[in-house]
């Protein structure tokens, strides 16, 4: 029996059949775990490559790796979306999303598993490239499944719940948190856990493979002219409307992903950075640093090869002497001088901290910062039995393991609140799209990225901005990827869908793919001498928004038009 039309006037959701719902949930948990496990990275980055690299969380070197690490799982999204994306117009875009999902989920899985940080960074490049494919194959089996009108409701829809799987990553990073204070997880790292959980998504792949169907339009296309003519690259970019597009679209999703991946998702680790940075402060206040972290140096500084097997049985890390200032070697900086050499004392450091082989933040100290490294380290230890070590190296642990909770439990709020407010910026920038067109859209939200990061780079610095500020941050910066997934789809024909998508969205990453690096690079090469180079660094990335505008403005309004053929 044929059901009758809906009227016209008819809800969109009127118009979705059983299987255009089935389609529907399976692209948005596809694309959602995908961004769970992007979200993962995000709030794990730095403590995982700190701990790799067996170095302060607060070193540079952390930051400017971390940049890498995020550049490297561009890169790889940019090389995967090229290839699953011309793999979805010859191959189909079920059968690709499938195997997309596998990817990112087994890579994400093997981070947690990660020996070294050379390792961890191949496992985020090949996690990148089942990411980049997933948003092409998953955005145009939707799009070419859903009827007109529901269309760019779903397609918003879409990434309102990718915005939401980012929410639970959050929460799910401050719940662990939670329970590394009550020291439910003994030495086992936090990071090395939720990355672990990234292996969940391949469970989806696995029930929908046999349930999932090819869109009817796609089939068509491969009727008509077989596979060499879809998903042809040459046919892209000769037609000159489809190579204007596409080149539109590449530096379009440039300017949002660096927005996001560049600068958006670093206010994370802004978070990490100054409020530990508040903790040595309120330490200094009690005078915990005196009593505690010093009086530890003093002992290794006499007697290293006695005390630093204890401290190194306690797991002590230079992260665990909250005293490292951002300018003064205070005793995280000292005890990473010990680690890196055992045999070295109290005048041995002296001199090592003061050669040129230093970075440039260690050779603008003051000579009264010098001078009192050299007292502390020259003046004799108030005890040195074996006893006092062990019960300073324990205290100093516990208030440790209380700071790293406190930081990655607020890192959690951070991106939670960010994410929660991409849900509703997302839905935001679905009906501005619909109501104003495409152009205007991009331009509300790009501006008030421009202006949010600013104000969050260089004022974000406690709890309650945190709170009010981070949300609002979110609503601007994420949402620009809710406006992607309904313009992209609109810009090229069945048989080139995928492809397009592909090189818009991923193409641009190549070159996006230096902003994270050029992040850490500002922090740690051009901003080096200021109190939080991070903030400056973040603030001048907030250029990248107002390039967007431009672009914007350079691509065909889409509003009101059924998606394109030849």
């Amino acid at each position: 029996m044929s059901s009758s039309p809906p009227p016209v006037s008819a809800p969109w959701y009127k118009e979705l059949k059983r299987y255009h719902w089935f389609v529907f949930i399976v692209c948005c948990l596809g694309w959602g775990l995908d961004c769970f496990d992007q979200q993962i990275f995000n709030i794990m980055r730095n403590p995982a490559v700190s701990q790799l690299m067996e170095k302060d969380s607060t070193d540079p070197t952390v930051a400017e790796y971390g940049g890498y690490a995020t550049s490297i799982m561009l890169l790889g999204w940019g090389f995967g979306g090229i290839l699953f994306g011309i793999m979805g117009d010859k191959f189909g875009r079920a059968r690709t999303m499938i195997l997309t999902i596998f990817v990112y989920a087994i890579f994400t899985g093997l981070s947690g598993l990660a020996t070294s940080w050379w390792d961890f960074f191949i496992y985020r490049f090949l996690c990148g490239m089942g990411v980049g494919g997933q948003f092409a194959a998953g955005v145009t089996l939707l799009a070419e499944s859903m009827p007109d009108k529901a269309r760019p409701k779903t397609l918003g829809i879409l990434q309102i719940v990718a915005a939401f799987c980012n929410l639970c990553a959050a929460a799910l990073a401050m719940l662990c948190g939670a329970l590394e204070a009550a020291g439910l997880f003994g030495a086992f790292p936090v990071w090395r856990f939720l990355f672990i959980v990234g292996f969940v998504p391949a469970l989806l792949a696995l029930f929908v493979m046999r349930r999932l169907e090819e869109p009817k339009a796609w089939k068509d296309a491969i009727a008509a002219g077989g596979v060499k003519k879809v998903g042809s690259i040459g046919d892209l970019f000769r037609h000159p409307r489809w190579r204007y597009n596409v080149i539109v679209g590449m530096c379009l999703a440039t300017c949002g992903v660096i927005g996001l991946w560049g600068i958006g998702f670093f206010s994370v680790d802004l978070i990490r950075t100054s409020f530990r940075n508040g903790q040595n402060q309120e330490a200094r206040q009690r005078g915990d640093i005196e009593t505690l972290d010093y009086e530890v140096i003093r002992m290794l500084a006499h007697n290293p090869s006695e005390f630093l097997p204890i401290a190194q049985e306690k797991r002590l890390t230079p992260q665990s002497f909250i005293g490292n200032d951002a300018k003064v070697n205070d005793p995280g900086a000292l005890y990473q001088m010990f680690l890196e050499n055992r045999s070295l004392n109290a005048e041995s450091v002296l001199t090592a901290l003061d050669t040129p082989s230093q970075d440039r933040r260690r050779k603008a100290q003051t000579a009264e910062a010098r001078e009192r490294r050299a007292k502390i380290l020259v003046s004799p230890p108030l005890k040195s039995d074996r006893a006092e070590f062990e019960t300073l190296t324990t205290q100093i642990s516990v208030r440790s393991t209380a700071i790293s909770a406190y930081v990655t439990k607020w890192a959690g709020i951070t991106s939670l609140l960010f994410n929660l407010g991409a849900i509703f910026g997302t839905w935001g920038i679905t009906i501005a799209a619909e109501r104003w067109g495409r152009r205007i859209a991009f331009t509300m939200f790009f501006a008030a990225s421009f202006f949010m990061t600013i104000i969050v780079f260089m004022t974000m610095d406690s709890p309650t901005k945190v709170l009010i500020m981070q949300p609002i941050f979110g609503f601007c910066v994420l949402s620009i990827f809710g406006g992607y997934a309904i313009y992209f789809p609109e810009l090229f024909p069945t048989r080139l869908r995928s492809t397009a998508i592909s090189f818009c969205y991923n193409i641009g990453r190549f070159a996006a793919a230096t902003g994270p690096a050029a992040l850490g690079m500002l922090t740690k090469y051009v901003f080096y001498a200021a109190d939080e180079p991070f903030r400056y660094a973040g603030a001048v990335m907030a250029v990248t928004f107002i390039f967007g505008i431009i672009f914007a403005w350079m691509g065909p309004e889409t509003k009101g038009k059924p998606l394109p053929e030849e």
